[in-house]
């Protein structure tokens, strides 16, 4: 009896052993990836729309996702990056303010084994593994040439251009700059005064009325995010300046969509942040299985005017 027992014990141990590597091989394999988000701000539905394209696509995968609010401080996303890098998460998403300040957080989180992507704002450097968004330099400078072709198709050539920007934004200054010098090649058109909404609804809304109630003679505005455009459609309404004044911006909303529907919105770059998110999920899945990506993952903007609004129309229900 005494021999049986023995010898099934040392089958089972032979089984135990045979079956151990194979038991911490599957309990590997099925390890979750912890990924953190790092958004600007959580009051944008633009940025909302990067959480939930990067939940949604996280939820597929298998992945846990940490979502971080910046609450438009550079500060306090710095130090977001710091707290994940603690925590040992395999891979961060970073939607940057400010794409140098962030940088040395960032190569630290690198040098730990953090696999890095940076979603909207491209920051420029070896521990960011790929960036996913849209040429913003490019876009301005199509978008400049969009309102040049109305202003002189429309306009009678003429037009003094003032601007709602975030001057603390990289992005925004680059929709900006390149937008300015693309609209200028049309002889008659003069830029106006340039207010900051600095990425923040309420002070948008205040630099807008300022900027409506300050500048008479402007014909034209144009809006570099969503909040400015929010505020920029608040202010000439309550100003009643929206037969005086053509509007241009970046990001639809329900007051954008109404304003459109109204007449005096005519063009918004529309960009996909949903898709956005997924495919900043979708890459850092491929990292942590040793893929290589393209350093470029470009999400395509659309120009949206009355001709082709209606099929974003319900989003914004």
């Amino acid at each position: 009896m005494k021999t049986k027992m023995r010898s099934a014990m040392v089958g089972l141990c032979v089984v135990a052993t045979l079956l151990c590597p194979v038991v911490l091989f599957a309990q590997g394999a099925q390890k979750k990836l912890s990924v953190g988000l790092v958004l600007i701000n959580l009051q944008a539905k633009f940025f909302n729309d990067i959480n939930a394209g990067a939940s949604d696509a996280a939820q597929k995968a298998g992945v846990n996702l940490q979502v971080i609010d910046g609450n438009n401080d550079p500060t306090a996303q710095v130090n977001a990056v710091e707290t994940l890098t603690q925590q040992k998460v395999d891979g961060i998403i970073m939607v940057a303010i400010d794409v140098k300040g962030i940088l040395p957080a960032l190569q630290d989180a690198a040098k730990s084994g953090v696999k890095v992507v940076a979603v909207d704002a491209k920051v420029e450097d070896p521990s960011v593994k790929a960036f996913i968004g849209v040429d913003n330099a490019k876009a301005g400078a199509d978008f400049g040439d969009f309102v040049g072709k109305y202003v002189s198709e429309k306009l009678g050539g003429k037009a003094k251009i003032g601007i709602i920007g975030a001057l603390n934004s990289f992005i925004q200054n680059q929709r900006k700059d390149n937008f300015v010098t693309a609209v200028q090649k049309v002889p008659g058109v003069t830029i106006g005064n340039t207010v900051d909404g600095q990425n923040v609804q309420e002070r948008a809304l205040a630099a807008s009325e300022n900027l409506v109630t300050s500048s008479p003679d402007i014909n034209v505005i144009y809006a570099t995010g969503e909040p400015a455009l929010i505020g920029a459609v608040a202010a000439l309404e309550a100003q009643g300046a929206t037969k005086r004044v053509k509007l241009f911006g970046w990001d639809l909303s329900k007051q954008a969509v109404k304003a459109m529907d109204d007449g005096f919105l005519v063009g918004v770059v529309q960009q996909n942040p949903y898709q956005e998110g997924v495919e900043a999920i979708n890459a850092l899945v491929k990292l942590s299985q040793g893929t290589e990506v393209s350093p470029f993952i470009n999400v395509p903007v659309e120009f949206v005017t009355t001709e082709n609004i209606d099929k974003f129309k319900p989003a914004f229900k």
